[in-house]
């Protein structure tokens, strides 16, 4: 079979099955079966799909993927999120846009705790939202900033999604982890600044209004009573990576430790919140571990049919420098955003991208 024609067939079911609201992840596995069993042959096919989706979730690489959903949401539903806004709040003063560079900043500080968006966004969200709708900012400065500062999650570790892409793309997980803070503080700067001059140009998106005076020594009181056992946490993730001191495994798991440790001393953690955060963290693993699985066995079958490669060479052949090429892949990337969410873009895009950007 050509690999053009193949592209086609497995795309287009691709697209029929999502369109019949099947989850991301249940799709590739059955293209996965099914591609298997027609192109390598009956049950040996299978059998062989069945080996690489276990070797895929076997790999001790993944391992910090459940271990930064822990953190999230062991932060999430121990309400310790909540103290790190108010720790922000008392030392913006009286920016234009306030509450909107607040949730910036909360949102880069949530994003180096809890390493999900989701749970990021749902404590900005509950503590933040109400208030802005209170002080009369209009929505794009509610919901941007709210959107935008969840975001930062993904690329400030420790990030779920960035080991997702690295165990998907079979990169190491370290050099993701670190190669992503530059960006994510970049992103933090852009935020922040495009909100205050937006507010400055425009008053009306968010109304100016007089803010309780708190005395420089309590400020400093609430920094370290706040600070620390957030700078805790961070280090023993980040810190410890950069060090050299642990692997991103290691990491991880210190960064988890250090989570159930401050909940625990500030007396946040209760059987109740103990069953919400394991729940959630088996839910969400469950399915991202589900997405890893099927994303092998995809990459499998474009490889065995010659799709990866063909594909590669096709674009490797165009009249373009490899910086235009790149280009191109962040509008693929940004088109397919407006239909499909995070993860499933990954699963779709990496066993395709990887063997262009190695050819480039």
């Amino acid at each position: 079979m050509e690999w053009q024609i193949a592209v086609i067939i497995i795309f287009g079911s691709l697209v029929v099955l999502m369109a019949t609201g099947t989850p991301i992840a249940i799709c590739f596995i059955l293209i996965n079966l099914t591609g298997a069993f027609l192109a390598y042959g009956g049950s040996a096919g299978m059998e062989q799909v069945v080996s690489s989706m276990f070797s895929s979730l076997a790999s001790f690489s993944i391992a910090p993927v459940p271990l930064f959903v822990i953190m999230g949401e062991f932060m999430f539903h121990s309400g310790l999120g909540g103290n790190v806004i108010e720790m922000v709040d008392q030392w913006l003063g009286r920016l234009p846009g306030r509450v909107s560079v607040l949730a910036v900043g909360a949102g880069a500080i949530l994003g180096a705790l809890t390493g999900v968006s989701i749970a990021s966004v749902a404590i900005i969200t509950s503590v933040l939202g109400p208030e802005m709708e209170k002080r009369g900012y209009h929505k794009s400065m509610i919901f941007g900033p709210i959107l935008s500062a969840g975001g930062l999650a993904v690329l400030i570790p420790p990030s779920g999604l960035a080991v997702l892409l690295a165990a998907i793309g079979e990169i190491s997980v370290g050099k993701v982890l670190l190669a992503i803070i530059g960006p994510g503080l970049l992103l933090v700067l852009l935020y922040a600044a495009y909100i205050v001059i937006m507010c400055s140009i425009k008053p009306s998106l968010a109304p100016p209004y007089r803010t309780p005076s708190v005395p420089f020594l309590q400020k400093l009181s609430n920094l370290g009573r706040n600070a620390v056992p957030v700078f805790l946490i961070i280090f023993s993730v980040i810190g410890f990576m950069i060090l050299g001191i642990a692997t991103p495994e290691e990491a991880a798991a210190s960064g988890a430790i250090a989570t159930l440790f401050v909940a625990a001393i500030q007396r946040r953690l209760n059987w109740l919140v103990f069953k919400k955060a394991t729940l959630g963290s088996i839910r969400i693993t469950g399915m991202i571990f589900l997405i890893i699985a099927g994303a092998r066995g995809f990459s499998q079958i474009l490889a065995f049919l010659g799709a990866s490669q063909g594909l590669a060479q096709f674009v490797l052949e165009l009249p373009l420098p490899p910086i235009h090429i790149m280009v191109l892949m962040q509008v693929v990337i940004l088109i397919l955003g407006c239909f499909m969410e995070s993860a499933a873009i990954i699963l779709l895009t990496m066993p395709i991208f990887v063997p262009m950007i190695v050819s480039l």
